[in-house]
């Protein structure tokens, strides 16, 4: 199998249906709900890598940041079927590449639990003295 990996730029209808798929593959978004948000997620995220086999989607993942300075890598999936081939790895180190080229020297990730060996083996690490800081959804979030 051969698997091609690509720096997207446009998004057309036909990969936002196939994202769709992998997002809710991923659990992140319910069969029944809607997933007209994608494309304006992908759109402004700085750096989205796509795997493609056979013109079929089967994995990706997306960087947000400022596109200089800072990036956090997310949503980085791939469909069951080709999990345990490098493919996930493969987009990582794609997206890596990428915000490095462009300058990006800060990079980091929140992985789900479970996913601190897959993402300690591409060389990234939890730094002593830092938290992870989350707002509920349903919080107002206003300062002041």
């Amino acid at each position: 199998m051969k698997v091609e990996y690509h720096i997207e730029t446009a998004f057309s209808p036909e990969f936002l249906r196939a994202a769709a798929r992998l997002y809710r593959i991923a659990g992140w978004v319910a069969e029944e709900d809607a997933c007209d948000f994608l494309g304006a997620a992908l759109g402004n995220s700085c750096a989205v890598c796509s795997a493609v086999a056979d013109g079929r989607l089967i994995g990706m993942g997306r960087a947000l940041g400022d596109g200089v300075s800072d990036a956090y890598i997310q949503d980085v999936v791939v469909d069951p079927e080709f999990r345990g081939r490098g493919v996930g790895s493969s987009i990582v180190r794609t997206l890596v590449r990428e915000l490095r080229r462009r300058g990006t020297d800060w990079l980091a990730l929140v992985g789900a639990p479970g996913t601190e060996g897959f993402y300690r083996s591409l060389g990234f690490y939890s730094p002593e003295g830092y938290t992870f800081w989350r707002i509920p959804d349903d919080a107002g979030g206003g300062g002041g």
